[in-house]
């Protein structure tokens, strides 16, 4: 099996699966523990391995997030960056939203009840590795989420607590803060913020790097196990953005891009580190990968006009074959 390097760094295989040895390890295991049962107790028998175990399948990451019938934000931004990075995507929307490369109009939250029942659909089935959350909208979505989370139990979540639109328009109500630190925080695996929303999440201010460090310890403290703090609004010439982990701080720096399309870059990149965690990459270097891959979206996308306001990254300028997990 031959592997290359992509455009963004990935490691690339020429053929789409991976192949994963400490299931087949299991697999052998019991099968010679099972005959050796057999020889000593030839009138009991142990059942087969599932036929689950032989199984393929596809690294799943589910959303749950707003809609932006654009295209360059929510629900589809997720979609279409899991889908060119190699994952199968699923989801299940939290609002409507009115809005276009111009701006956010009108929001229509989806009711708890609704946003419940999509997800109880999803995860009964398909039990995806990844759940990406993005707009919640109320504090009724909050507590259905968390009420899901703790039933399903997803090894991984990642929540890029989308909390207003550039424009600057609102998109999660005021009484949800509260229960966004009570309920979800503790349930994640990471946060995303960008500067304004860790200044809303904290209370604090965030315009420079050593705010943005006093901010993810704080953000840490009230209990989300890992923070990326996103300075692409920084001044000055580069995009830098830091990881808190329980380990150590993480910086990732690179010269910022001229572009006007930087709609859903938020939800890209987060879906993104929710796509590579699904693959198997650390948390650190599913975080450098993402990055790599929405650097790739920008650049590619920054001289193409879609619309006539903030239009959207190019999901797709290298897109890579669907990933089949054995």
């Amino acid at each position: 099996m031959a592997y290359n390097k992509d455009k963004a760094g990935f490691t690339r295989l020429d053929q789409p699966s991976v192949f994963i040895p400490g299931q087949t390890v299991l697999i052998v295991s019991y099968t010679v523990y099972r005959f050796a049962v057999s020889l000593y107790f030839p009138y009991f028998c142990l059942p087969y391995p599932s036929t689950e175990l032989f199984m393929q399948r596809y690294p799943i990451v589910f959303s749950i997030a707003g809609s932006d019938p654009s295209g360059g934000a929510g629900i589809q931004a997720d979609l279409k960056t899991i889908a060119a990075l190699g994952g199968y995507g699923a989801a299940a929307i939290t609002a409507l939203t009115i809005q276009n490369t111009r701006g956010v109009k009108e929001v229509y939250p989806v009711s708890a009840d609704v946003v419940s029942q999509q997800i109880l659909a999803v995860c009964e089935d398909l039990h995806p590795e990844v759940v990406k959350i993005g707009m919640v909208a109320t504090v009724e979505n909050v507590y259905a989420i968390a009420r899901a989370l703790r039933r399903f139990r997803p090894s991984q979540v990642i929540y890029d607590p989308v909390l207003a639109a550039t424009a600057g328009r609102k998109l999660i109500r005021d009484n949800a803060l509260e229960a966004l630190h009570a309920e979800l925080f503790p349930l994640c695996t990471l946060i995303t913020p960008n500067l304004e929303e860790a200044e809303r999440l904290t209370g604090l201010p965030v315009r420079n790097e050593e705010q943005m460090q006093v901010a993810g310890q704080r953000l840490r403290e009230q209990g989300c196990p890992a923070v990326l703090i996103k300075g692409g609004h920084l001044s000055g010439e580069e995009m830098t953005d830091l990881l808190f982990t329980p380990e150590q701080l993480y910086r990732f720096s690179v010269p910022k891009i001229d572009s006007a399309n930087l709609h859903g870059t938020g939800c890209t990149l987060s879906s993104a580190i929710s796509t590579c965690i699904a693959l198997g990459y650390t948390l650190p270097e599913a975080v450098r990968k993402a990055r790599s891959y929405l650097i790739q979206a920008i650049q590619a996308g920054k001289d193409i006009r879609t619309g006539n306001g903030n239009g959207p990254v190019c999901h797709s300028s290298d897109p890579v074959k669907m990933v089949v997990l054995v």
